[in-house]
């Protein structure tokens, strides 16, 4: 034996040399789980260098339990622990295959929406590859049943024991600190799991989670059907009647709703070098059949989109830190837009070209009733067909055609948008606008992909209306929060062609689109006050449902009488009189900041006042899951277990409806009517651009 071989073999016989071992073959494992198991999307050298030491501080911490044991007790304590998390990967390997998302603690105790069907299929997904996990323990046991290791039974100083921790917690406050630099907010805004693997690690998630639930469970379980009381009671006092005019003007037809993604009002109408940013969206904005809306806010705190999608589908507040939809979206009970719709015999369906686990959407979607989730796995994927947050707007809508046409009428179908997201990039290929010259280069690039998104919805609304969908159905568009933060505030007086910009500008750039397009609508602009919290109820009146019974912050946009107060997550507010920012009060006419009278003080005070109850009553419903104790007459609260967004079952249930006769497919005889879908998309052939056949035959 080599000196260098009988060194290695006098440390591994000594304690400190086998924990060394363990660990080093345990943090092995785990990155060869990283890179073949899961898709993290580490991109980056930090997100690397994260992805490949994060296991490192949990595992010297765990494993480093057993050094302040004795003798055999101390390695049996190692190869128990090393077990037992080898175990915690290989059940998050499975699970993951299966719903692309981590274990939680509500998995685990069997309370959460998936676990019914992981027991059903958990057979048919374990691979024999994914034992790989107990392959070190197991030569582990040999090296030490055959005693080419040797117990060391020598007493292991307490010191450096507690070296070893403190070491371990030294690197966690590291790593976070590096974690936290590259991707603010990380626990505090959390809106994917596979975030928090990639930054932090397996073992540091199964602890955030742990906490968060215990948090939420305690919330919950001091909550009573008593604490409705309050908010039946503001509803009942403050809610407002449908205009007579509109309601059901809509009724039996399908929906789409658009996600305009970081997409600000400023840009309808908005030209660059003389040429229109948005010349689809201007014309539809102006149609002669679309209600559009120009004092239509974003109402979005941390959650940013996610918080968008539960005002839109809830009328219920995002929260004052982190996500709802991410922290409450697989456990609370909701009464939901495509719950309702579902209900009235709508199908019910939301497309979105990136993961499902994204703000927890695969979990949330179940709570909310949505029938179908065609998310990232229902599309062709390449290396070119995506752009940041998924797949490029032209592509991912084109593809989304397949799937429509399948969907029996009536219909209520969300596509989410994606290419619109910062920080703006586009490859040169699909750039055919002129960047705007601000200097900053953050904010140029935005008219850019705000362009090819609109080039995008043209497609698609060219092959609504060629295909007849259009006649009979209502189409909605929203931006779901702002693109360019407060923080450019001389880029955004460059664009607004000011000098520069208040805090009355910048609460006014808060402003969105908003537009309802059908056939029976008598277009134009409405300048009624309101925000995303509104959409709901205003979209349920129009389709002739009724919901004056429903737990609903928001008012109809139609109505009359509206108090058109519109509340910002902050507490901060706009209305048509009165624009309050922190301590400053101004006049929404003017824009100048105002020194208050006593009866301006009353007025300012009676809107702050129902702001602040609203956003305090919401947070209730949310925080105590207040709804699981409230009846809504005619609505059959949602039973998440009866929901898969597996590929094969969806596709499944989309063959067998084609038997109602009621798609644009069956329509059409049964023939697809992709060949009426054109797209100037650079990255699509000829045949992939005229038909997605394909598509499946890619899906995992």
């Amino acid at each position: 034996m080599s000196s260098i071989g009988k060194k290695t073999s006098r440390f591994l016989n000594t304690r400190l040399g086998f924990f060394i071992l363990v660990v080093v073959l345990f943090w092995i494992k785990t990155y060869v789980a990283y890179q073949t198991e899961f898709t993290l999307g580490a991109k980056g050298g930090v997100q690397q260098f994260l992805l490949v030491i994060n296991p490192v501080p949990a595992i010297l911490l765990i494993f480093g339990i057993a050094l302040y044991f004795r003798g055999k007790l101390s390695y049996w304590l190692m190869l128990i622990i090393d077990f037992l998390e080898s175990s915690w990967i290989f059940a998050n390997v499975v699970y993951y295959r299966e719903f692309s998302d981590f274990m939680s603690m509500s998995v685990i105790t069997g309370s959460g929406s998936t676990q019914n069907n992981l027991g059903k299929s958990l057979a048919a997904i374990v691979r024999p590859f994914d034992f790989f996990v107990y392959v070190d323990i197991i030569v582990l046991i040999v090296l030490l049943a055959t005693r080419v290791i040797k117990i060391d039974y020598r007493p292991f100083k307490r010191r450096y024991a507690l070296s070893i921790t403190v070491l371990s917690f030294a690197l966690m406050f590291g790593e976070y600190g590096l974690a936290n630099s590259d991707r603010s907010g990380l626990l505090t805004r959390t809106f994917d799991n596979n975030y928090l693997v990639k930054y932090l690690g397996l073992n540091e998630y199964a602890a955030f989670n742990a906490y968060t639930t215990q948090k939420e469970s305690q919330t919950r379980a001091h909550a009573s059907a008593s604490d409705l009381n309050s908010v039946i009671k503001y509803l009942k006092k403050n809610r407002v009647s449908p205009n007579i005019s509109y309601y059901g003007k809509e009724k039996g037809k399908n929906v789409f709703v658009i996600h305009l993604e970081s997409f600000q009002q400023f840009l309808i109408d908005y030209k660059v070098d003389g040429k229109q940013v948005t010349p689809n969206l201007n014309k539809f904005y102006h149609n002669q059949h679309t209600i559009s809306f120009d004092n239509f806010y974003n109402q979005v705190g941390q959650g940013k989109t996610s918080d968008a999608e539960l005002m839109l589908e809830n009328s219920l507040y995002g929260l004052p830190t982190g996500s709802a939809m991410t922290t409450y979206g697989t456990q609370n009970t909701f009464q939901a837009a495509p719950a309702i719709l579902d209900q009235k015999g709508y199908t019910t369906a939301a497309f979105h070209g990136d993961v499902p686990s994204f703000w927890n959407r695969d979990n949330t979607y179940k709570s909310w009733g949505y029938q179908y989730f065609f998310s990232s796995s229902y599309y062709k994927q390449k290396s070119d067909y995506s752009v940041g947050y998924g797949l490029k707007d032209k592509i991912f809508l084109k593809d989304s055609a397949d799937y429509i046409q399948k969907l029996p009428q009536p219909f209520y179908a969300k596509l989410i948008t994606v290419t619109n997201h910062y920080p703006y990039e586009l490859d040169k290929e699909n750039v055919d606008f002129p960047a705007t010259k601000t200097g900053d280069k953050t904010v140029d690039p935005y008219v850019q992909t705000a362009h090819y998104l609109d080039e995008a919805f043209g497609e698609f609304m060219a092959y609504l209306q060629k295909t007849g969908l259009s006649k009979n159905s209502m189409v909605v568009l929203y931006g779901d929060h702002y693109g360019i933060s407060n923080n450019h505030r001389t880029a955004i007086a460059d664009l607004l062609h000011k000098d520069k910009v208040t805090s009355y500008d910048l609460a006014q750039f808060q402003k969105v689109p908003f537009m309802i397009n059908a056939s029976n609508l008598k277009g134009g602009i409405n300048h009624t006050y309101g925000g995303e919290i509104d959409v709901m109820p205003t979209l349920l009146n129009l389709l002739g449902v009724k919901d004056n019974k429903s737990i609903q912050f928001g008012e109809d946009l139609l109505a009359k009488n509206r108090s058109q107060t519109v509340a910002f997550r902050d507490g901060d507010f706009v209305s048509p009189t009165y624009v309050k920012v922190g301590g400053t009060v101004y006049s929404t006419k003017t824009g100048e900041p105002l020194t208050l009278n006593a009866k301006q003080k009353k007025q300012v005070a009676k809107m702050q006042n129902q702001v602040t109850t609203e956003l305090s009553l919401s947070d209730r419903v949310i925080y105590g899951d207040l709804l699981r104790f409230y009846k809504l007459p005619g609505f059959t609260k949602t039973d998440k277990k009866e929901y898969s967004y597996k590929y094969t079952s969806a596709m499944e249930r989309l063959d067998e409806a084609q038997k109602k006769g009621t798609s644009l497919q069956a329509k059409n005889d049964g023939q697809s009517t992709l060949s009426d879908y054109t797209t100037t998309a650079p990255e699509l052939d000829d045949s992939s651009s005229s038909s997605t056949s394909s598509i499946s035959s890619s899906v995992k």
